[in-house]
């Protein structure tokens, strides 16, 4: 019956599974066998400041890693230059503290390219800072689709995909040299604008110099990795089987109480019962057959990524249909501007009616300042608290006569001072700019409105029509969208 295990999986879970010799063609690449090249910038050493800005200034809203700002090494996602979206691994200060190893590392990751990857875009290592810059992967992790799902349990034909393309990227990585891949689970297979699995970069490195290689609790730690402290490329077959378990159950279940349910042939306790009817006896029987193979206490007893990836590819099902249809998530980019409840400010930006903005800025005041932290000395008040005020005075004065090279000027000198931080005069000098033709200096602005209020929904729609200036109409129409999800969500 469809969606159970057959009891036929117990006798091949029990006998010894010898991984057979793979002959790979020497004319085929792993990623020419998968399609999986593609282009992407190369590696690249950026600056902290261009992280910074990237990322808000870190901004805790925009933490995307599993324990949030407890984490070791925190994960944010950022938009370079307001473009490409990013994700920002920003070490512990203790973790790499040989700068020449670490870029070493980073660098050799970085050469990896792959469709089947969260590739690694670049790195930053100044001073005490070790920094990783990855794609974005904007559809959450695995982790968040099997086991915290709240529409729809993940379906088979998609868990099926999942666990293919997770051996593809293995057997990509291990044919670039790269074979050892850390801490692998869950968390570490994210989905891509159009929800196809990637594995994460991130793996490929340690979280530090001397760091562990498994940092899950121990009931999924490979046996050899708890006797001598080693990860090998069998380690990581055993992860991989984990997740198999994972996949077939919805649910983390130690390796050893698997096998457990197993060889008691309690099929039931196994498999997911959101997958009844959606696989054959067959296919549930060749999974749970290739998870006990890859939990094999034997590093040697168990296959290698070449012949999961020969096992799971005839089990693929549904294959014209793509992964977002399968995850019922829209694709990425799929809504536009136009279907959006935009307001006064978001439409004006989006047709870059720089006569409606100011209106609108003008009407608005500072009253977006509120909260702002300005912490000042007596003595801060007392010598330049005048001179700031004096200038914002005048800004606003030749702001509101539409006078916007004084504007720029004065607002320019407030900012110098830097007694005060205030978004609405960075959106006010945004917009001054955009008035003088000045779209990287208005871009510039907007961006810096980010860094000191985040989760503004003004600096994103400034940062729409400076890109609308740059001729940039794609980033423009995300830029829209991040702040219309920051308006609504302050509405809810």
């Amino acid at each position: 019956m469809g969606g159970r295990v057959s009891k036929a999986v117990a006798c091949c879970c029990c006998r010894s599974q010898h991984h057979g010799v793979v002959v790979e063609s020497s004319e085929k690449t792993a990623e020419e066998d998968h399609g999986e090249s593609y282009e992407l910038p190369a590696f690249q050493e950026f600056s902290f400041e261009q992280l910074r800005l990237a990322t808000s200034g870190f901004a805790v809203e925009n933490i995307v890693s599993e324990h949030g700002e407890k984490a070791p090494n925190v994960v944010y996602k950022g938009k370079l230059d307001a473009q490409r979206r990013i994700a920002v691994k920003r070490f512990n200060r203790s973790a790499w503290p040989d700068p020449r190893q670490f870029l070493e590392e980073a660098k050799s990751v970085g050469q990896l390219r792959s469709k089947r990857l969260a590739n690694l875009l670049g790195c930053c290592c100044e001073g005490d800072e070790r920094l990783l810059v990855a794609e974005y992967m904007p559809n959450d992790t695995l982790a968040k689709h099997l086991f915290h799902w709240e529409a729809q349990a993940m379906k088979w034909p998609m868990r099926l995909r999942v666990v293919l393309y997770l051996a593809e990227a293995l057997e990509y990585c291990t044919s670039k040299g790269r074979a050892l891949y850390h801490d692998l689970n869950a968390y570490r297979v994210l989905f891509d604008d159009d929800c196809n699995p990637r594995l994460s970069c991130f793996g490929l490195m340690k979280n530090s110099r001397d760091g562990k290689s498994y940092s899950t609790n121990l009931a999924f730690t490979p046996p050899e990795y708890m006797r001598t402290g080693r990860i090998t490329p069998e380690s990581v077959i055993y992860s991989f089987g984990t997740l198999l378990l994972d996949v077939l159950s919805g649910k983390h279940i130690p390796p050893s109480h698997a096998l457990d349910l197993i060889r008691d042939r309690n099929f039931n306790m196994l498999t997911d019962s959101c997958l009844e009817g959606q696989f054959s006896n067959e296919e549930g029987t060749e999974l749970v057959r290739l998870a006990s193979r890859c939990l094999h206490y034997e590093p040697r007893e168990r296959p290698n990524v070449r012949s999961l990836v020969q096992a799971l590819a005839p089990l693929q099902k549904d294959l014209e249909t793509p992964s977002y249809e399968l995850m019922d998530i829209p694709r990425g980019g799929a809504t536009s501007v136009q279907s959006l409840l935009l307001s006064p400010l978001a439409e004006a930006c989006s047709r870059k009616d720089l006569t409606a903005i100011h209106e609108i800025l003008e009407k608005t005041g500072y009253k977006d300042d509120e909260g702002t932290a300005n912490e000042l000395s007596f003595q801060m008040w007392t010598n330049q608290m005048q001179d700031t005020l004096n200038s914002k005075k005048k800004g606003d004065n030749a702001f509101r006569q539409k006078d916007f090279s004084s504007a720029i000027d004065c607002y320019s000198q407030f900012i110098e001072v830097g007694t005060m931080v205030s978004p609405t005069i960075y959106a006010r000098r945004c917009l001054s700019y955009l008035m003088n033709d000045k779209a990287e200096q208005a871009l510039s602005d907007a961006m810096q409105a980010l860094v000191i209020s985040p989760t503004w929904p003004t600096a994103f729609y400034l940062q729409a029509a400076a890109l609308l200036s740059l001729g940039m109409e794609n980033e423009a129409q995300e830029a829209i969208k991040d702040g219309c999800a920051h308006e609504t969500s302050v509405l809810v």
